[in-house]
């Protein structure tokens, strides 16, 4: 009985790590979800000219976004 206590207590501190890596992973998706949508909020404001300025079309904003989010 004793060890199965002692089982008990180890899969509390497992438990723990997952919620720990589940709270950084959603935390980072959260960062890059807010990337992409501000880029993307930005770039879409532009006109076609500021975009051609830059070397990007309306066609490119959600992968530029993207790229963005991802490397953030």
């Amino acid at each position: 009985m004793a060890m199965a206590g002692n089982m008990n207590g180890n899969r509390g501190e497992v438990g723990a790590g997952r919620i720990s890596a589940l709270m950084t992973a959603l935390s980072d998706q959260v960062r890059r979800v807010r990337v992409y949508r501000s880029v993307s909020a930005e770039l879409s404001a532009l006109s076609d000219r500021e975009l051609n300025d830059l070397g990007l079309s309306k066609a490119m904003i959600a992968n530029v976004a993207r790229e963005a989010a991802r490397v953030a």
